[in-house]
């Protein structure tokens, strides 16, 4: 087997590593969201436990081929055919020379369920997203409520400054009359009533002639 068909192939097969465990990984974040709340996702305990421990054997099946590779104790003197069939087992597709039929059931089964909790977080991520619009509307019409009352407030406050400048002029303007007559009545006071005495004497002469003399 050439040498850069051979490095060729190990690049693909660690690349191929790669992207397995990033899957099982992201399949554990799905099962652990899944088995906080199991009956919203429509699963059991019994499915959980069975996810996990797939997820545990592929990882280690993933590790052990990469170790493998890296190490290079696999490789060695290897033909391409070898190199395939490390492929085929990364990838979970049945060997071409040993078809196993469950095995190939196996594996849509996982790949199904790897879909299946993708769209399910894709669901709970636009619920969330939509939770969240309703709760930014919510907190904006609250917002404007607040800066209603805000204004309404602020006129009465000022209505409430205008009316008591008023009573204070009012109160001022009453102080100034009440003045103004007290020393009205103070400088008016001996005259006003020297004024009353003749008054009274006036009335009392034609009160007695009216009655006295006619």
């Amino acid at each position: 087997m050439p040498s850069e068909e051979k490095l060729s192939l190990t690049k693909e097969l660690i690349a191929a590593c790669e992207s397995i465990e990033w899957q099982v990984d992201e399949l554990d974040k799905a099962i652990a969201v899944a088995s906080k709340d199991p009956a919203l996702y429509g699963i059991d305990e019994v499915e959980l436990d069975k996810r996990r421990k797939w997820t545990t054997n592929a990882r280690n099946q993933v590790k052990n081929v990469k170790q493998s590779v890296v190490s290079g104790q696999e490789l060695h003197g290897t033909s391409t055919s070898n190199f395939n069939g490390m492929r085929h087992e990364l990838m979970r597709l049945p060997n071409a020379h040993q078809p196993d039929q469950s095995y190939h059931y196996r594996a849509k089964d996982n790949d199904d369920f790897i879909s299946s909790e993708s769209d399910r977080q894709l669901l709970l991520i636009r619920q969330q997203d939509e939770e969240l619009d309703e709760l930014s509307a919510s907190v904006q019409r609250i917002g404007g409520v607040g800066l209603t009352i805000h204004e309404e407030l602020l006129a009465q406050e000022k209505i409430i400054d205008d009316l008591g400048m008023e009573m204070d002029s009012t109160s001022n303007r009453l102080d100034f009359v009440q003045k103004k007559v007290a020393m009205v009545m103070k400088k008016a006071s001996a005259k006003g009533q020297f004024m009353m005495i003749l008054f009274l004497l006036v009335l009392f002469i034609i009160l007695f002639v009216l009655v006295f003399l006619t």
